[in-house]
């Protein structure tokens, strides 16, 4: 056992290999290795791609098509004019205006007029950068082809604007492959879907997929400063700043954008939420132009970027005395600085905006509510169609811990409840999915589903800030799915908050969003294992009905072959890693007990007696907060019936929230008979072990993958093993300490 908490507060080091496709750096698009075994791919080969070279839009889609096939088949296809015998692959553009727009196109239609796919392709650049305009001359029209005909106008009705199809079919002798789509960015979601499909052996002669996205808007938010830092950054320095500026190599901006879009990923803000004197300045002319390259960049992946911006900018860069939403001096000035920043990028996504939160500027200062300042910046906005995303993580972090009243996790729901209906159409309002802090295990906040008249998006964390920190794995879609499958009742029974997501109320919007995990590490990642996370949001996001399995095994089969004991090994240790880090970390549902500050590390009166209003409230008795209406804090009453009412009782609150919802004592008897205390020693034991045994999971891969990612893993999972028991003990010698109520089975506890 380490004594000393401080050893596991340094990064640690990746293995400097340097090996060939073996860095992590390819993720899942790594598409082959010599080591892998590889799908079977008899009776499968495509030698063209037949593609009009009128069709700009089509570029980035037929270029990310071409490099798979040559890595993946071992030859490159040829652009051709006519569809090969041999098997074809055809690009299509469905025009929109040739078809019949669809009654009820579904989340994915950009029927709002705000939010829109990019083209796929640079403005103002050549064919020249995939071969498409190389030699005209040996292309014809495909109209010959048979491509459209073997899209019907039914399903070209069916399709929104970033959805795709891909159909397989016969067209006299030729065997052709038909990927079709409205814009750009569908046709690249296609190649990659079937790329996708290739990979995971389940492309076949009678392949067919029409599929649009559930939600609307999926994000990610970067938290990156321009000083180079990423707050809550666990793989490296930034991609996208160094020294106070915008990085000049953007090679690797623009491989993430690949990464992005293959998931389906169509929004980015670049900067981070709490905005620095550095970040301020992005929305001006001397930074401007630099951001614009980056939108270039994204626009070719049907990526919008959007910008995190200081509250009180018309003070720190207009020179005025005020950031008042109702002073006409303000307003003027936020629209002038909109038409500055759509002069530099007409497609630019909008604001991002953490106000009257942890000390950052809002509102609030002058007297105002947060619709007044979602409003004024959405009025500066809306003539370009760009969106507001104001964030619903509004405390009061000064709390007294004495306080037993006041309760953090009403903080999101009191602040906006009481505005729903008064935010513009532009604005969403971005909700984090419990009402805490990216914890563990939180229930899913009441604001989700509560609010009816106002567009939001579901905030996650895809680094994971109190989930391990990229040194600990811990695959996190079994925690998003727990959310997306709640039932908020909001609408009466079946209100998921995936079907929240993916049918809105009528005139609504909606959105996902995420904190990113990505740094300058060479795997992207810190920890190899942790890319899947970054995949399976991107997954989710795509389609919330997914399960966590079967991404696993897309994401194992993508990254580390078709071989049936790396698929089942690797898909098991991700599946099993959520309620492995849970077990040993906070018991059912009571959140925090980590080191203050960096959030790395056991330390469970860490923020008792802080202002942060995270408290556990242990005594000698027992441990959890009261937040039933009858006798706490009034939270359990936030929530639709019949979930209320469940939350409201110990006996019919999951005990997997036990004690977010209750103070309960060390003896009451779980649903297993066990009491409360043998639970938490039992738990914390259970998943050390556990986490050990990941360790002899992982070197029966040994030789069947890559040898950089097994040793890189390794290392990461050895630690694990050691601060898996460094949380056991602690977690366990508290309670003994605190309820003096020993192990039934005598284990050691200190």
């Amino acid at each position: 056992m380490l004594n000393q908490i401080h050893l596991f507060q340094k990064r640690v080091a990746m293995p400097d290999i340097r090996i060939d496709n073996y860095n992590g750096y390819k993720a899942w698009l790594v598409y082959s290795q010599d080591i892998w075994k590889k799908p079977d791919l008899s009776g499968m080969f495509f030698d063209s791609i037949c593609v009009d070279p009128m069709q700009k839009e089509l570029e980035t889609a037929v270029k990310e098509l071409k490099e798979a096939l040559t890595a993946i088949f071992g030859k490159t296809p040829k652009l051709v004019k006519n569809p090969s015998p041999n098997g074809t692959i055809i690009l299509q553009l469905i025009p929109r205006e040739d078809v019949l727009q669809a009654d009820n196109p579904g989340n994915g239609q950009d029927s709002d007029g705000c939010i829109h796919g990019g083209n796929a392709c640079e403005s103002g650049s050549g064919g020249e950068a995939c071969g498409l305009a190389s030699d005209n001359a040996a292309y014809e029209s495909l109209s010959g082809s048979g491509a459209c005909e073997l899209i019907s106008d039914t399903e070209a009705c069916k399709l929104g604007n970033e959805g795709f199809i891909i159909k397989r079919c016969r067209s006299g002798d030729t065997d052709q492959t038909i990927i079709a789509a409205k814009s750009g960015a569908g046709a690249l979601y296609g190649v990659f879907a079937l790329i996708r499909h290739i990979l995971c052996g389940t492309f076949s002669e009678n392949t067919y997929m029409l599929q649009n996205p559930a939600i609307k808007l999926r994000m990610l938010d970067q938290w990156d400063n321009m000083d180079g830092s990423i707050e809550r950054g666990y793989a490296g320095s930034s991609i996208f700043y160094k020294d106070g500026q915008i990085t000049t190599d953007l090679k690797r901006v623009e491989d993430y954008a690949r990464l992005m879009s293959s998931v389906g990923l169509n929004g980015i803000a670049l900067n981070n939420v709490n905005v620095h004197s550095h970040e301020t300045r992005l929305i001006t002319k001397e930074q401007l132009p630099k951001v614009a390259k980056l939108a270039d960049i994204f626009r070719k992946y049907g990526i919008r970027i959007f910008l995190s911006i200081n509250y009180s900018s018309p003070i720190e860069l207009g020179g005025l005395d005020t950031a008042d939403p109702l002073d006409a001096r303000v307003q003027a000035w936020w629209c002038e600085k909109a038409a500055e920043i759509y002069g530099y990028i007409p497609d630019f996504g909008g604001f991002l905006v953490k106000a009257d939160s942890e000390f950052r500027p809002g509102p609030f200062t002058y007297g105002r509510n947060h619709a007044d300042g979602a409003n004024m910046l959405a009025a500066a906005l809306k003539p370009y169609g760009g969106l507001v995303i104001w964030r619903c993580f509004v405390y009061n972090c000064r709390q007294d811990w004495r306080d037993r009243t006041t309760d953090r996790a009403n903080a999101a729901y009191d602040n906006f409840m009481p505005l729903d209906g008064c935010f513009d159409d532009n604005v969403f309002l971005q909700i984090k999915n419990g009402p805490m802090d990216f914890q563990v295990r939180e229930p899913v906040s009441p604001l989700i589903g509560g609010l009816k008249k106002t567009n939001f998006m579901l905030e996650l964390q895809v680094t994971q800030e109190y989930t391990g920190q990229q040194r600990h794995l811990c695959y996190l879609a079994p925690m998003w799915k727990n959310v997306l499958e709640f039932d908020t009742y909001s609408r009466g029974e079946g209100s998921t908050v995936a079907r929240l997501l993916s049918e809105p109320a009528d005139g609504m919007l909606t959105g996902i969003a995420a904190v990113s995990n990505i740094g300058d590490d060479m795997n992207w990642t810190g920890h190899d294992l942790a890319q899947a996370n970054l995949y399976c949001y991107g997954r989710l996001a795509w389609d919330p009905w997914l399960s966590a399995e079967e991404i696993a095994r897309e994401w194992t089969m993508q990254t580390f072959g078709s071989d049936p004991a790396v698929i089942d090994t690797i898909t098991g240790m991700l599946l099993d890693s959520y309620h492995i880090y849970e077990s040993y970390t906070v018991p059912l549902g009571i959140g925090w007990m980590v080191n203050p500050g960096h959030h790395y590390g056991p330390n469970v009166d860490g923020y008792e007696y802080s202002a942060w209003g995270t408290y556990h409230r242990s005594d000698h008795k027992g441990l959890g907060i009261d937040r039933s209406v009858a006798n706490g804090t009034g939270f359990a009453g936030r929530y639709f019936p019949p979930n209320s009412a469940m939350y409201e009782k110990i006996d019919t609150c999951p005990e997997e929230l036990l004690l977010f919802f209750h103070k309960v004592e060390y003896t009451h008897r779980l649903k297993s008979g066990v009491t409360l205390i043998q639970h938490i020693y039992d738990s914390h034991f259970e998943g050390a072990a556990r986490a050990a045994e990941l360790i002899d999971r992982w070197k029966s891969v040994e030789g069947r993958i890559d040898p950089g990612s097994f040793e890189r893993v390794l290392e990461r999972l050895k630690e694990q093993a050691e601060h898996a028991c460094e949380w056991r003990d602690v977690i366990n010698s508290y309670f003994y300490r605190k309820s003096g109520i020993p192990d039934a089975k005598s284990r050691p506890i200190y």
